[in-house]
C-alpha cells in the first residue's frame, strides 16, 4: 500500500511499515490544494493538524483505507464521513499520554512552589523564603473531567502523591480502581481543589469550561487544561483568575491558537492574553505536555502497529 505523509511525523513510523512492503511519499511541503488534487492516488494519508479532513476532500479519495492522526485528537477529520467511505480513522493517545501526564503535574508543583519567581528571584539575588513558600498536593482532592487516556495516565502518576483523585466521565461507567474514584461532574464542583481537562474537542465539549461551570463550584480552585484550547474561552479564564474563583491555573493550550496549533494574537484577545502573561498564578506552555522526544516516537509506533493490526485481522 501506498501512503502520503503530509505533516511530520518520526521515522519508526516509516521503518515499521516499509518491512511489510509499505511504501511512502513525504510531501509535506503539499499545499491543500495540491493535496487534494493527489488524494485519490493513495491508500493511507499520515497527517498532524495541517490540513482539515472534510467531506469535500474526503469524497475525492476513492483509493483510501485508512488516515492515520499522529496524535490524539481527531477534530480536523470528518470521522464520521470517514467511516461512512469505508475509511479507517486511527489515532495514537496511548503514545502521549504519559507525557501529557508528567506535563500536568509539573505545571501544577511549578504553580505550587512559586518555582518561576523564586528562580528569577534568586538569580537576581533575591532570598524571599516566606514569601516563596508552597503548597502540597498531600491531601488535596484533584478532580479529572475526562477519564481516557491521558486522563487515567494522570491518574496514575498523582497516585503517590497521597490525595484524593475523583474522575468524571459523561461515556464512561465503573470505571473506579485503585488511582481513581469515578464521581459526578457536581461531586467534583463540590469538593476539588484542583481539576484538570482532558476532554476531546467536538461540538459538546467546546466551551465546556463556561461561566456556568464555574459558579458551580462550591469553593474557589485551581485549574490544569493541557487538553484544547477551545474548551474555555480566554475572557472566562481572565475573568474567573480576576474573581479568585480560581485560585491559579496551569495552561498548555488557548483558545486563540490556530488549527494547526500555532499562537495568534487576535487584537481582541490582546488585553487577557496581557493579563494572563503577567499573572504570577499562571502557568503557561505553547500546547507542548503531549509532545516529549520519547512520545514522538511513541506516537508513531502505536500509529504503525495500529495499521499493522487493521490489516492483519482483514
Amino acid at each position: 500500500m501506498k501512503i502520503l505523509i503530509i505533516d511530520s511525523i518520526h521515522p519508526a513510523f516509516q521503518e515499521i511499515l516499509e518491512k511489510e512492503g509499505f511504501t511512502f511519499d513525504d510531501r509535506s511541503d503539499l499545499s491543500e490544494t495540491e493535496f487534494e488534487a493527489l488524494i485519490s492516488e493513495y491508500e493511507g494519508i499520515v497527517i498532524r493538524s495541517k490540513i482539515k479532513l472534510g467531506w469535500e476532500i474526503l469524497s475525492k479519495a476513492q483509493n483510501l483505507k485508512f488516515i492515520c492522526r499522529a496524535g490524539s485528537g481527531m477534530e480536523n477529520i470528518d470521522v464520521e464521513f470517514a467511516e461512512s467511505l469505508g475509511i479507517k480513522c486511527l489515532s495514537a493517545p496511548e503514545g502521549n499520554r504519559d507525557a501529557v501526564g508528567e506535563h500536568c503535574i509539573g505545571m501544577l508543583l511549578t504553580l505550587f512552589n512559586n518555582i518561576i519567581r523564586a528562580d528569577a528571584e534568586v538569580r537576581k539575588g533575591i532570598w524571599r523564603r516566606a514569601e516563596n513558600r508552597g503548597i502540597e498536593i498531600a491531601g488535596k482532592t484533584i478532580g479529572i473531567i475526562g477519564y481516557g487516556n491521558a486522563g487515567g495516565a494522570l491518574a496514575k502518576k498523582l497516585s503517590g502523591f497521597d490525595c484524593t483523585i475523583l474522575a468524571h466521565d459523561k461515556y464512561k461507567y465503573d470505571f473506579s480502581d485503585e488511582y481513581v474514584k469515578e464521581a459526578s461532574l457536581e461531586e467534583i464542583q463540590q469538593s476539588a481543589d484542583v481539576v484538570s481537562m482532558h476532554l476531546p474537542l467536538t461540538e459538546e465539549t467546546t466551551n465546556y469550561c463556561s461561566e456556568e461551570f464555574f459558579e458551580n463550584f462550591r469553593q474557589s480552585f485551581y485549574l490544569i487544561n493541557a487538553a484544547r484550547g477551545k474548551h474555555l474561552k480566554t475572557a472566562t479564564l481572565v475573568a474567573n483568575l480576576k474573581s479568585k474563583k480560581l485560585l491559579g491555573a496551569c495552561i498548555d493550550v488557548l483558545e486563540i491558537e490556530s488549527a494547526s496549533f500555532e499562537l495568534v494574537l487576535d487584537e481582541n484577545y490582546k488585553e487577557d492574553f496581557d493579563f494572563l502573561s503577567q499573572a504570577e498564578n499562571v502557568i503557561l506552555s505553547p500546547h507542548v505536555a503531549g509532545w516529549t522526544h520519547e512520545s514522538n516516537r511513541k506516537l508513531s509506533e502505536v500509529l504503525a502497529n495500529k495499521v499493522l493490526d487493521l490489516f492483519s485481522n482483514n
